[in-house]
This record gives C-alpha cells, structure tokens and sequence, in this order.
C-alpha cells in the first residue's frame, strides 16, 4: 500500500494504492482527508475553533487499483457501499484508477505492482521478489528512467514497505480467520451446536464475533 498526500494552496489530493479489492478504502479515505486537513490547518496557522471562516483546499480522492478490473466500479461511493444509497450528512467520493492502455507514469505504476505480485507468488516477500520485479519491468520499459536511476533506492524503499515474517504471519491470521468465520457461519446454520461447542472449533473468533454472526444468520433466515 502506498499512501500519497499532495497539498498545495487550492488542491489537496489524496491517493491510495492497493492490490486486494475492498471498499473499506472508503474508511481509510475518510479518516486521511480528516487527519490531513487537521495537519494542514496546523501548518497554516487557521484555528478552526474560532468565527473567521478557515480556507480549506479542494479535496480530490483517488484509488489506484492494482489488481483486475473485472466488474468494478470506476467510482466508490460511502452512501452507496454503507448505508443502500441512503441521503446521509456526510459523503465520500473516490475516483478508482485501473490498467488502461495509455502510457502515463500511473499506467506505469499499476504494471509495475502487478509484476510485484506476480514476483511475491513466485518468490515471497523477499529480496529476490524485489529486484525480480525491478530487473522485468526494466526490461519491459515500465518506469525505465526512474529505474535506471534509482534501482539501489526502489529496492531500499521496497523492502523497508515490508517485514517478510510479520507479513506472512499476518496473512496466515487472516486467512485462518476467514476460514473459520465460513465454518462458524455454516454451523450456525445447521443449529445442532451452541455457540460455546462453535467457539471450541474456530479459535481465532472471539464469542462476540460468534454472536454477531450469529444475529447476521438469523436475519437471513
């Protein structure tokens, strides 16, 4: 994930990469725009407490997508996603960016990620997936110039993104968790088990979780 704040006089633009497709983006998005105007009222010495009226830069909200389009909405809504596209106080708007044909820095960039996550499935979070991802998309010509300059800063900035044990063990909770949320939610559904035998077979759910899911299922019904 590469988090990008650009904030000039009139224009604040905040852009956010990812490779696995969730509109929790939306979130994330909200609480950026929040902090970075907090921070930017700081640096321009405007006090948002008192009546003269601060001066706020337009805000513009991109995601880059890395993965495939398929389906996907070229733009993600906080209404729509959240609330059924209900009228509510507060709106968020992203503008969602994918692979396309042209040949700008962005296309560039979104090329250069999807060979990363190819190299990652090869070779893991390692150093090698690092300088394989540089070493292809140089002789592809994607971000050539930059590469060319800066290959030891690309490799340095990359392996800093990541530890290679934290990550994977990450992953693995998270995969573990997600597993065990289907199991729960299939069990739930049969009705032969309490939630505590339920809790026994999916250790990574804390009995909360259960009785959400629990309450989710049974609204199914």
């Amino acid at each position: 994930m590469i988090w990008v704040l650009l904030s000039i006089i009139k224009l604040m633009i905040l852009v956010e990469a990812q490779s696995t497709w969730t509109v929790n983006i939306l979130v994330r998005v909200l609480l950026y725009l929040a902090q970075s105007y907090h921070e930017y009222f700081q640096r321009t010495s405007q006090d948002y407490y008192k009546s003269k009226k601060v001066r706020m830069p337009k805000p513009e909200l991109y995601v880059i997508f890395t993965g495939n389009k398929g389906r996907k909405p070229d733009r993600l809504l906080l209404s729509e996603e959240f609330f059924k596209g209900a009228d509510i106080d507060i709106e968020v708007k992203a503008k969602v960016i994918y692979e396309s044909d042209t040949d700008d820095i962005i296309n560039q960039y979104i090329i250069f990620c999807k060979v990363f996550n190819e190299q990652t499935k090869l070779h893991g979070m390692t150093r090698k997936a690092v300088t394989e991802t540089i070493r292809i998309c140089k002789d592809r010509d994607v971000l050539g110039e930059y590469l060319a300059q800066r290959e030891k800063e690309a490799v340095t900035i990359m392996m800093s993104l990541f530890d290679e044990e934290e990550i994977m063990k990450s992953f693995i909770r998270s995969e573990r968790h997600d597993a065990d949320r289907e199991t729960a939610e299939r069990l739930i559904k049969k009705g032969k088990m309490t939630l505590e035998d339920i809790a026994e077979c999916v250790p990574s759910l804390s009995f909360d979780e259960l009785r959400e899911l629990e309450a989710e299922v049974m609204q199914l019904v």
